[in-house]
């Protein structure tokens, strides 16, 4: 697996990826972070490693610059700011699109927290080159505006303990028009810390694209 730094630009504002990929990638998935977290997220870094194991590419990056997240730490709303945060993610997937090691990769989503509804504002926005989504403990809600405009598949994981999320999370199953589920985590809480929580969440997300993207073992047999 080869993992490099990579530099995505948005106006004056110059973003950190983390991008892991071979050249057996048959698809990639980009990383949309939660509020008060990063590409070093120990979580979505777990996620990600069981992806590329599964023969998926990956580019975790931060939708902050460093001075905005210190910003943000102090007090700040930019990680609340959903249009900045999409307008940012779509600079990365666009970016995706062009390098040499990625362009003509179909591509996945995976958000967390605010990230999901990022990742959801994203595909609308891009429908023709979003081909999956997966929310981890999503406020989906946040794109409510954008749902309908969604056109790729949506998978909304929950811990079962996480009960506002569970409920947004199938509230917007009636929002939707696309093929869309909800993937309880039993006994699981917001940040799936509990045993096993973690590799449930990465299985649950490694099907989804598979099915919908599409990995080097399925490519081969079509």
């Amino acid at each position: 697996m080869d993992v490099r730094t990579v530099t995505v630009r948005d106006g004056d504002a110059q973003l950190t990826g983390d991008l892991a990929t071979t050249p057996e990638a048959a698809a990639v998935v980009l990383f949309a972070h939660g509020s008060g977290s990063s590409r070093h997220s120990p979580r979505n870094k777990e996620v990600a490693d069981a992806l590329n194991k599964s023969g998926f590419a990956t580019l975790l990056i931060d939708l902050l610059t460093e001075e905005e997240d210190r910003l943000d730490q102090a007090g700040g709303e930019l990680r609340f700011d959903i249009g900045l945060l999409t307008r940012r993610l779509t600079a990365a997937m666009d970016w995706l699109a062009e390098d040499s090691q990625t362009a003509g990769l179909p591509i996945g989503l995976f958000g967390a927290s605010t990230g999901a509804a990022a990742a959801l504002c994203t595909a609308a926005e891009r429908p023709r080159q979003v081909g999956a989504v997966v929310s981890r403990g999503g406020r989906v809600d946040l794109a409510e505006d954008r749902l309908a405009d969604v056109s790729a598949p949506v998978m909304m994981i929950a811990g079962s303990a996480d009960e506002p999320i569970v409920r947004i999370s199938f509230d917007t199953t009636e929002k939707l028009h696309v093929q869309n589920e909800v993937h309880v985590v039993p006994d699981a809480t917001h940040l799936f810390e509990e045993p096993g929580a973690l590799e449930q969440v990465a299985g649950a997300a490694m099907t989804w694209f598979r099915d919908h993207l599409g990995t080097g073992e399925t490519r081969a047999a079509e």
